[in-house]
């Protein structure tokens, strides 16, 4: 009896497995057909916690709104705080403004400065869609989220997995004490070469930012 019981819980199991599966698929094939003719885009991450009344969301809006100029679609990941302020500021301009929807128990709720939205429940393939769909990256001050999303692009870049593109860690203050240990720790120690450190730059310059993008892709 023992031996049956346990069967029907591996059996169970093992289906559950394969409805994942197939929410796994389909939630790729959403976002690949949500997101398969926008325009040459930049990926913007940053925390969700930044109130619109803070310099550094009036910051944000400054720089999206000149990518937008430029030519640039944005993607943030459809929330509040600096991803709204990324949105704003190319949704107000008349570009293309997109959101890549998480679904999460806080923090996250749309905000209103999206022309295209796409929702996702697993992070993998989110973080996938702003790789994909991507020329450029803006690593914005945030978390831990922030932390994953330019961590991703690195390793991938480094690694050779996909084509180098430009990356920028958007305020010096910020980032700075990061960049630092990277020299001190990671090139000291031969975990990383100094020549990944070339793999990005650090800004406090909306205008650098473009140029910086600009100099690497065409349009």
């Amino acid at each position: 009896m023992k031996r049956r019981s346990k069967q029907y819980l591996i059996d169970d199991l093992s289906i559950q497995e394969s409805w994942r599966l197939f929410k796994i698929m389909s939630e790729i094939v959403d976002g690949f057909e949500n997101l398969s003719e926008i325009g040459p885009a930049v990926s913007m991450f940053g925390s969700a916690r930044v109130k619109p009344d803070e310099p550094l969301y009036a910051s944000t809006v400054e720089l999206s709104k000149k990518l937008s100029q430029a030519g640039f679609s944005v993607i943030t990941g459809g929330g509040p705080g600096l991803m709204e302020a990324g949105n704003k500021g190319a949704f107000e301009n008349g570009g293309e403004s997109i959101g890549l929807h998480i679904h999460l128990p806080m923090e996250q709720h749309n905000n209103p400065y999206l022309n295209i939205r796409s929702d996702f429940r697993y992070f993998f393939i989110r973080k996938l869609m702003f790789i994909k769909y991507a020329l450029a990256y803006v690593a914005l001050p945030g978390g831990f989220g922030t932390l994953d999303e330019l961590a991703e692009a690195l390793v991938l870049i480094q690694t050779h997995r996909i084509k180098p593109f430009p990356i920028v860690l958007f305020g010096t203050q910020f980032w700075g004490g990061l960049v630092d240990w990277f020299k001190e720790q990671l090139v000291v120690n031969h975990f990383a070469e100094s020549t990944d450190l070339d793999l990005f730059i650090v800004t406090d310059d909306p205008d650098e930012v473009v140029s910086h993008i600009q100099k690497h892709v065409i349009l």
